[in-house]
């Protein structure tokens, strides 16, 4: 009989593998990146290791490590004792990781913290003297973008880089999603406004611009306080607009049923302040505009307001200068400071030329009464003949004037410069200047083509103040949609008496702007308003 066959042994199934596992990173979209990095977490609290701790106490940043050994150890050299720094404990560090380079037995991580980076060496041999498992588990576990902190010496490496030489390691955040360069950074401007944190993370010049707006409101508050000016919140849910001419956010309170806008100044308020007693006041705050959104607008942006009683806009000139070059002096070692192709210098005094002188510049015929009806008619053809658009509108001299100013002349303002001396009619809560028929008492500071701040001799006759409120209601009735209304609350309160009283509005994203050489007034907000993502 025939030998039986032999049956072939069937293989095994096999297991079934995790691809993502043997792909490089490179290769992974951002869907595998993420269910790789969340299948990290889970292996580690499998390990009783927690992803994601309560708390760490690192006991020196990179800028002072990098400061107290400057100019110390040889290459190769090791502190191992401490000897050049003076933390008498264990070298503590935590931040999030930037890069890694692993070469078998030995590793090399970038950490960057709030104030820089600092190289991190992992040694198998060293790290295994507290635990076993730590070199295999920094491998496996970790990626670019976690937070880590890290515990050891300094020392140089062969190369001269000062760098952590670790003892042992902690995961502080596991990180779910890599950092930008692995796609190409983070280069387009509308993703780095929309994800700011991933900008602040990978791009240190914006880190440093937040870093710097926060010190110039800092030094700005810091010298008001020394002068005596007391910083009072005033309301930003207002029952009508005031204080300046634009198109406010409407709102609505439910249970007192009743239509409020947003805040487009805190003029008002503060004045009614002074009235009250208080005669050096201001407030830093957020101001909300219905506008357009250009590099120089926001409809959401910060101003400072202040109001001194006894002064006038000359006292305001002076007090501006000393501000703007108190907060430069904060953040730049120079009062000469570059902006674009520009070199801007803050040295005072700083030029104040009239609006009228300034125009004459650019239309030197430009010689109308403002008082004088009859001279409207050339004043426009003037103005027209200058390329000055939309003039036929404007209702008298004055509003001539400001067109033409505005078109030609502010986009030349690069170097700070006081436009000084305005017309009546676009100033409804200014003084009338004391010696020029048909002007008020008012400047604003122009620099790099662009408004800075606007300062009054603030209108302090309460008769004047209604009739030009009444005129401002008019234009609203005509369909002005920026012109305000009467306010009769403050008219009751100016009836009690101001004293004379000098005002004064900055603005801050535009000063930051200028102070940090930043282009638009969204480098500045760092949250700015957008439209939602297509």
């Amino acid at each position: 009989a025939p030998a039986p066959k032999k049956e072939k042994k069937k293989n095994p199934p096999k297991k079934q593998q995790n691809t993502n596992a043997k792909k490089d990173e490179s290769e992974m979209s951002i869907n595998e990146l993420r269910e790789n990095r969340l299948g990290k977490v889970a292996a580690m609290r499998d390990a009783g290791a927690e992803p994601f701790a309560y708390v760490y106490d690192p006991n020196r940043t990179a800028s002072q490590l990098t400061e107290e050994y400057e100019g110390k150890l040889e290459p190769g050299e090791e502190d191992v004792n401490n000897e050049h720094t003076s933390c008498e404990e264990e070298i503590t560090v935590a931040g999030r990781i930037m890069a890694r380079r692993v070469f078998g037995k030995l590793a090399f991580y970038t950490l960057q913290d709030e104030t820089g980076t600092i190289q991190l060496q992992f040694d198998k041999k060293r790290l295994g003297e507290r635990d076993g498992d730590s070199f295999k588990n920094l491998k496996a576990w970790t990626d670019s973008g976690d937070i880590i902190g890290a515990k050891g010496t300094i020392r140089r490496t062969d190369k001269g880089e000062l760098t952590l030489y670790a003892n042992e390691w902690t995961m502080l955040t596991k990180s779910a999603l890599p950092l930008p360069d692995k796609y190409h950074g983070l280069t387009d401007v509308s993703k780095r406004y929309r994800n700011r944190h991933l900008d602040l993370i990978v791009n240190p010049s914006v880190r440093e611009t937040f870093y710097k707006r926060a010190k110039i409101t800092s030094s700005l508050r810091r010298q008001l306080d020394a002068k005596g000016f007391l910083e009072i919140e005033t309301p930003v849910l207002h029952t009508q607009p005031g204080g300046a001419e634009a198109k406010p956010f409407e709102t609505y309170h439910n249970t007192m049923d009743m239509d409020l806008t947003l805040r487009i100044a805190t003029e008002l308020h503060l004045k009614r302040l002074v009235i009250g007693g208080f005669p050096r006041v201001y407030e830093l705050g957020r101001i909300f505009r219905n506008e357009g959104i250009s590099t120089r607008h926001n409809p959401e942006f910060t101003s400072v307001e202040l109001y001194q009683a006894y002064a006038d806009y000359h006292d305001m000139m002076d007090l501006t200068e000393e501000l703007v070059c108190g907060m430069a002096n904060e953040v730049s070692d120079s009062l000469t400071l570059p902006y674009g192709e520009h070199t801007i210098s803050l040295e005072r005094p700083w030029r104040r030329v009239t609006m009228h002188d300034v125009v004459k510049e650019e239309i030197p015929d430009f010689d109308f009464d403002l008082h004088d009806p009859s001279t409207l008619d050339a004043a426009k053809a003037a103005a027209t003949a200058a390329g000055v658009p939309d003039v036929q509108r404007c209702s008298s001299v004055g509003y001539v004037l400001n067109a033409c100013f505005e078109e030609l002349c502010e986009p030349k303002l690069i170097q700070p410069t006081y436009v000084i001396d305005y017309p009546i009619e676009v100033s409804p809560l200014s003084k009338p200047h004391r010696s020029k028929p048909g002007m008020v008492e008012r400047f604003e500071l122009f620099a790099t083509g662009r408004e800075l701040a606007n300062s009054f001799s603030e209108l302090t006759d309460p008769v004047d103040q209604r009739e030009r409120f009444e005129a401002q209601a008019a234009k609203k009735e005509a369909g002005d949609e920026e012109a305000c209304d009467v306010d009769e609350e403050f008219l009751s309160a100016l009836e009690q008496g101001m004293p004379p009283t000098g005002g004064l509005g900055i603005g801050i994203d535009r000063l930051v702007m200028l102070l940090t050489d930043s282009p638009s007034i969204r480098d500045v907000i760092a949250f700015p308003l957008l439209k939602p993502d297509a």
